[in-house]
């Protein structure tokens, strides 16, 4: 018998005891992939989805933050939201100078809802085609006609190893693409593959980020430190310093690995960009630019 489509598989939430990293981070560091879920009673999930995650609120979230020594936070619409933005707008709307979003709406949305989301802090939208209740990346490029206007981006969740001709896909968006995971490839494949290196010659185009997140949803590793990780970050952040963000990916929803604690995941970041500058553009300035916070 087939289970009902509300019925996803549960999966674990983060490691509540977030320790303070050995790295201090600089002021105003910016934390671009997060996400809120629940309370589920107050925000239903959608069907069909992949996964059903714990309730992990904006509060915990915040508090995670102060521990690791973040001020400001980018939260992504969730693909077990569907274009039910609610519960990230809400969030939103209790700290309209710490936090940003990105949205996902389909072709349908019409001006003025793109307009009420950026009045409340949404910089740009969300593809996601890895989990269920995303929106299709055939809706990109019409999507990205509609909000170059406004000066958002588009993010995509793909695996560029599934998309060779990545340069060629998305070189010549109207607006700025972001992809999210390091190109979500796995590590033991990337350093070769077609796809990474497509995404390595859209970075030298100029209009394409990469958000150094997610190092368990490439690795090779079982658990933390996930070095083999440190190769494939450090060739994106050489390639296009001014190009890279940094994430949580908080609260790790759907991963194959054991669950990391953040302040290990800040840790990392010393060892994939080591200069110290570097770390505070991709931390600070970058983020500042991409999301448009006072600089």
């Amino acid at each position: 018998m087939t289970a009902p489509l509300d019925e996803a598989p549960a999966i674990p939430g983060p490691d509540r005891s977030p320790r303070r990293p050995a790295l201090a981070l600089p002021p105003l560091s910016c934390d671009t992939h997060a996400h809120v879920f629940g309370p589920a009673k107050a925000y239903p999930y959608s069907t069909p989805r992949s996964y059903t995650p714990p309730d992990s609120p904006l509060a915990e979230y915040l508090a995670m933050h102060d521990t690791l020594g973040v001020q400001r936070g980018v939260l992504v619409q969730p693909s077990v939201y569907g274009t039910d933005n609610t519960a990230m707008m809400d969030a939103l709307s209790a700290h309209p100078d710490r936090l940003r979003g990105v949205a996902v709406v389909d072709l349908a949305v019409s001006q003025k809802e793109l307009e009420e989301l950026h009045a409340g802090g949404v910089r740009g939208l969300r593809i996601n085609v890895l989990f269920k209740g995303g929106v299709p990346i055939s809706s990109a490029r019409g999507l990205a006609d509609r909000i170059a206007a406004l000066g958002w981006h588009l993010q995509f969740l793909i695996d560029v190893g599934n998309h060779p001709e990545l340069d060629k896909e998305m070189g010549d968006f109207p607006c700025p693409v972001v992809i999210d995971h390091m190109g979500h490839c796995a590590v033991a494949k990337a350093p070769a593959d077609p796809g990474f290196n497509a995404l390595l010659r859209l970075l030298d185009g100029g209009n394409c980020w990469v958000k150094l997140s997610g190092p368990y949803r490439i690795t090779g590793r079982k658990a933390v430190p996930f070095d083999d990780v440190t190769a494939i970050a450090r060739t994106l952040a050489e390639r296009r310093p001014d190009r890279m963000v940094w994430g949580t990916d908080w609260p790790h929803p759907s991963i194959h690995t054991d669950m990391p604690n953040d302040g290990d995941l800040v840790d990392m970041l010393a060892d994939w960009v080591p200069d110290a500058e570097t770390r505070r553009r991709i931390l600070v300035d970058n983020p500042a630019q991409l999301y448009d916070f006072p600089r």
